[in-house]
């Protein structure tokens, strides 16, 4: 299935604003990970959400610490030993982190953020725990560094919401996945339609 590409104009709200203002929101994030956001973070969202204890407190803090999922992916379904995953919009890696954990060192897991300062924590993680199945790309949802068919799973938690090309997305998702494979992703959605101005207002998107 192909899902037809909107142009730029079409779009809702413009693209390289609300881009530029998603980065600077988890920018904050990644340095400032105990500050006062609109959002929970770090270990009790993790617990709230349902993540395996164990998991999490093997974790050091710098993994956790700027966790801001929305959910818990792995719910839907255990990665299974072997399997190559896509995070796609991974932050400061947590949910890698635990898909390493599923997938163990015979599986792959490639994490996809356009946000530098939450890529530099992330790999710098990833090097203390020694994890050599793990890397971290710079790079969009829209237009993922990675091969057609190469995953056998795509998670992603509370991103998607975050483009405005949804379609795009989506698009990119079907190509990176082998035939058969998952896609796992947990996000917000809204259940009545959004009024014209509000879905052009960047500073909403973001908060």
């Amino acid at each position: 299935m192909t899902y037809p590409k909107p142009k730029t104009d079409e779009l809702p709200v413009d693209m390289q604003a609300l881009r530029e203002a998603v980065r600077t929101k988890y920018r904050d994030v990644a340095l400032m990970p105990h500050g006062k956001y609109h959002f929970h973070t770090g270990r009790p969202l993790a617990a709230r959400l349902g993540y395996d204890p164990a998991v999490v407190e093997r974790l050091p803090d710098a993994a956790v610490e700027s966790f801001a999922g929305v959910a818990n992916p792995f719910l839907l379904r255990r990665l299974a030993p072997g399997e190559r995953v896509v995070d796609a919009g991974s932050g400061g890696g947590f949910d890698c982190f635990v898909a390493a954990d599923q997938v163990a060192e015979t599986g792959r897991v490639v994490g996809i953020d356009m946000t530098d300062e939450m890529l530099e924590k992330s790999r710098r993680v990833a090097t203390a725990l020694r994890l050599g199945h793990v890397e971290f790309r710079y790079g969009l949802l829209e237009e993922m560094p990675v091969e057609d068919g190469w995953a056998d799973a795509v998670i992603s938690n509370g991103v998607i919401n975050l483009c405005a090309d949804k379609q795009q997305v989506f698009a990119e998702v079907l190509r990176i996945l082998r035939p058969g494979g998952h896609l796992q992703f947990a996000d917000i959605a809204t259940g009545k339609p959004v009024p014209e101005a509000a879905r052009s207002d960047v500073d909403l998107w973001t908060a």
